[in-house]
């Protein structure tokens, strides 16, 4: 395991190989298909996107409410393909590190290399898990969609596998 802090910096994340096992420490956001579609909206409409991407990760889940002494719900990656078509004008703006699950399609791969941005994986059915990694959260922006607003988590040993790194390599054709 690779213990890393989040952002990533330029010469961590070139330097990852597709299999290498991550435990991230830092900042992310979330957000899924909802969000994903009004931030590529804003970007279109020449608007200013809701957080500062450049350099920065999303993560592709919506976790439940929070219990009572919890900081979030769980908070289980989901299919990332749904977010192919809203990344790649992302990545052109400066999104680096995707996290979720699943593979992605060949014309996300040509993005992620062209703007040298790696795709991570976590695994599904352990978000009650996962959520014992999220330390702090806030809603930064859309919270009209609720569990799929973008929120701003702080996250310690988060654990996660490169599954495309900047590249081109794969995990799963491996």
């Amino acid at each position: 395991m690779i213990r890393l802090n989040l952002p990533l910096t330029d010469e961590v994340r070139i330097s990852l190989n597709a299999g290498d096992q991550l435990l991230l420490t830092g900042y992310l956001y979330t957000g899924r298909d909802a969000a994903h579609k009004l931030m590529v909206e804003s970007i279109q409409a020449k608007q200013p996107l809701p957080m500062p991407i450049q350099g920065e990760s999303i993560y592709y889940t919506g976790p439940t409410p929070a219990k009572p002494g919890f900081v979030i719900g769980s908070c289980g990656p989901t299919s990332s393909y749904r977010m192919d078509v809203y990344s790649i004008p992302l990545m052109e703006k400066g999104l680096k590190v995707m996290i979720g699950k699943g593979p992605r399609s060949d014309e996300f791969i040509q993005s992620l290399i062209k703007n040298q941005a790696v795709y991570l994986v976590t695994t599904g059915g352990i978000g009650a898990l996962l959520s014992k990694r999220v330390k702090k959260m806030e809603i930064i922006a859309f919270p009209h969609l609720q569990s799929e607003a973008i929120y701003r988590l702080f996250v310690e040993d988060f654990p996660v596998i490169v599954a495309y790194d900047s590249k081109g390599n794969v995990l799963f054709s491996k």
